[in-house]
């Protein structure tokens, strides 16, 4: 098996984009580097006691400070006594309105002494006053004088409101004279309708008892509106004053103590005063001065190159997040996690992750920057709060260095935490404290921190070779694994194709490094490229046995149809088995444009040599082009193996003007127009693909006719 470069090479592309160079976009990583290490620095938590609801207080608990409390249960008081302002509304059952009306009406129809009484109406006048009637108290309500001045002051309307005096609702309420005079001034101010006909129906009605309704909806919304009108009750405390007892459960009311307490230490910090916002600013840029002094001396392609610069910037804002996250949960929380968690382990996350995606020294540098930062900045006031998380970051970074595999991440982390745990143990033997729960608790809380680190590593790790186009050892060995679902198809189902990608992957990783190209990553994708044959082996020549050709039964185009197919199959397949884009964009690639030669050929012998009846797209791999150095180079690798099976005799010359041809029919193709592969390094490609494929080969000399007389067993016994 190949073995993984130990060079930092391979991690980032040779090749500087737009993005890597600009200066505007540096400037910009720089920008959103300081903003984030500002607002880090600059908006800091502050610790007070928290105590769950109901649970005994662990301590003596005083104000620090001065303040005033929303007290809820005085507020609430408040708001029941206000409550009480607010009586009953009612208003008229529609059903007796309705009846009253009916009954009127029958009176008109059936009793014409109405007539006599009212000598000047007439029944449509009195059938319309009646109806404007019934609807002024359908829409009257009623309450006492309290209730209806309490309503005024909450701005709801009482245009309709009538005071009522106490009554019994199970018997009903007679309507006072003021209320009717106040009701006829409703229904008939604005209406020319005749007095007598309006005196002979309120006449008619008032002698009523009336049913009543309550109107609760009505009643709630004045309720919930006088509520709000009630202000909150702040309680002043004193510096000094209990705020609980040792021992002491921990009501709503103390909890809101607490909380108060640990606003108004935040309100006195004020981070907005210009002196406080100057010393962020100071800090800030004395970190970043020594982040790019360090830098410049000792990896200045880091600060050349905006992509790794971006990378470096993003997984230390990814720390500096975490590590807020861990302050706010532990501080503002009622299960009182601070007590519990005494050595939170963060930097361990920032050290592995830069490890790995750029290299050991920066991983160093950065974690005890961040280690420092953490315990200046963070409101965890813990002795070993520095010296665990620059240790444990330190041992990770140790074992990082040799991972070749994701899942040994896991085992870094243990490493990692078994360090943790040893300087655990040594706190409380330096301090003299005895061990118990105290310290099986810390021992479980770093080993869950640890466990959550090598979670975040293993899932950021790949979207951060995604994002950043970093191409890792551990990425690449991983899929050179020969027990891979697709490399174990490959070997039993299309073995001659297997062979083929295998010698073609030695042939194009020694090209790629001619050039500076990532060799590695090469030889990986070769194993991939041809991964669409699985399903079609049959149909091509290296898995062809006995002499059986199956494109005897098919036609030029439909040959032709099937061997394109297997870029398509291959990209449906890599998809499904989740490979790397990088390597689907080698199986997209490696034949680029190019034509189907043998059976264009066929088919144009077919059409008696007319190139206007055989359509040369259906004869065209669909692409794209070769658009990396890399894809260029399995391209000609593929074909060069692929050709070189034809040749009768292999040697230096034969297999040159092979590869001269091979090079020249996909220049005059077009197929690397789309690459950055310069003319002077295809020549070291070439060289180095005629010198591999020869060492591959192993060809030998003939050997003289009394050799080859002699006996088998002579020859293996060190004749060869």
């Amino acid at each position: 098996m190949p073995t993984v470069s130990e060079s930092d090479d391979l991690k980032f592309s040779r090749e500087q984009s737009f993005f890597d160079k600009s200066r505007a976009v540096h400037w910009a990583i720089l920008i959103v580097f300081g903003i984030a290490l500002f607002c880090f620095i600059h908006l800091r938590e502050v610790y007070v006691v928290t105590v769950e609801l109901g649970k005994a207080a662990p301590h003596y608990i005083v104000a620090d400070i001065d303040f005033s409390y929303p007290d809820e249960e005085a507020t609430a008081v408040l708001r029941q006594e206000a409550l009480l302002d607010v009586g009953k509304i009612y208003s008229i059952d529609p059903d007796d309105v309705r009846k009253r009306r009916l009954d009127f009406e029958g009176t008109l129809i059936y009793d014409q002494d109405w007539r006599k009484a009212v000598k000047q109406s007439t029944f449509d006048e009195m059938y319309r006053a009646m109806e404007r009637l019934e609807q002024v108290l359908l829409e009257a309500r009623f309450s006492d004088a309290r209730t209806i001045e309490k309503m005024n002051e909450l701005n709801f309307s009482t245009k309709n409101f009538h005071e009522l005096a106490p009554f019994d609702p199970v018997q009903g309420a007679y309507l006072p004279e003021k209320v009717w005079d106040a009701i006829k001034q409703t229904a008939f101010g604005n209406q020319l309708f005749n007095p007598a006909t309006v005196d002979y129906i309120i006449d008619f009605l008032k002698a009523k008892i009336w049913n009543m309704r309550e109107d609760t909806q009505l009643e709630r919304r004045v309720r919930k509106s006088l509520q709000g009108k009630i202000q909150q009750k702040y309680t002043y405390v004193s510096a000094g004053s209990r705020i609980l007892a040792q021992g002491e459960k921990a009501t709503a009311r103390h909890i809101a103590m607490l909380q108060a307490m640990k606003h108004a230490l935040s309100e006195r910090r004020n981070l907005w005063h210009p002196k406080t916002v100057l010393g962020s600013l100071l800090l800030t840029g004395v970190l970043i001065s020594v982040g790019a002094a360090f830098l410049r001396c000792h990896h200045p392609d880091v600060l050349h190159s905006n992509r790794t610069l971006a990378l470096l910037v993003t997984v230390i804002i990814f720390g500096l997040i975490l590590a807020k996250v861990t302050e706010f949960l532990l501080l503002n929380t009622t299960h009182n996690l601070y007590e519990i968690v005494r050595y939170p382990l963060i930097t361990p996350f920032c050290a592995i992750l830069l490890c790995s995606l750029v290299n050991w020294s920066v991983a160093i540098f950065v974690s005890a920057l961040l280690s420092g930062l953490f315990d200046t900045v963070l409101a965890i006031d813990r002795p070993g709060f520095l010296i665990s998380n620059l240790v444990v970051a330190f041992f990770a970074i140790l074992y990082t260095r040799s991972l070749r595999r994701r899942t040994e991440v896991f085992v870094v982390c243990c490493r990692a935490w078994a360090a943790a745990c040893v300087l655990i143990v040594g706190f409380y033997l330096y301090d003299g404290a005895r061990g118990g729960v105290s310290i099986v608790a810390d021992v479980a809380s770093s080993g869950l921190f640890m466990l959550f680190t090598a979670v975040l590593v293993l899932g950021l790790l790949p979207v951060f070779e995604s994002l950043f186009r970093i191409l890792t050892g551990i990425t690449l060995m991983e899929y050179m694994d020969p027990n891979h679902e697709l490399l174990r198809r490959l070997t039993i189902e299309a073995p001659g194709t297997y062979q083929h990608s295998l010698i073609m992957g030695s042939v194009a990783e020694a090209a790629a490094n001619a050039i500076g190209s990532n060799g590695l990553f090469c030889r990986v994708a070769t194993l991939y490229h041809d991964i669409g044959k699985v399903s079609i082996a049959q149909y091509f020549t290296e898995n062809q046995q006995l002499g059986v050709n199956i494109h005897q039964l098919l036609t030029p185009v439909e040959s032709a149809q099937v061997i394109i197919s297997h870029v398509v199959e291959g990209v449906s397949l890599a998809r499904k088995a989740g490979l790397p884009e990088q390597i689907i964009d080698i199986i997209k690639e490696h034949h680029g444009t190019g034509l189907v030669y043998f059976f264009y050929h066929k088919q144009l012998e077919n059409v008696g040599g007319n190139r206007d009846l055989a359509n040369e797209k259906e004869f065209r791999y669909s692409g794209p082009k070769p658009r990396t150095k890399e894809s260029v180079i399995i391209m000609i690798a593929d074909s060069l193996e692929a050709a070189s099976r034809s040749l009768d005799e292999v040697n230096e010359e034969t297999l040159t003007r092979l590869l001269d041809l091979i090079v020249k029919e996909k220049v005059e193709d077009g197929q690397f127009d789309d690459s950055l592969l310069t003319f002077e390094e295809l020549g070291r490609v070439k060289k180095a693909m005629i010198k591999s494929l020869l060492a591959i080969g192993h060809f030998r000399v003939k050997y003289p006719a009394r050799i080859k007389r002699e006996n088998k067993e002579k020859i293996n016994q060190g004749w060869t």
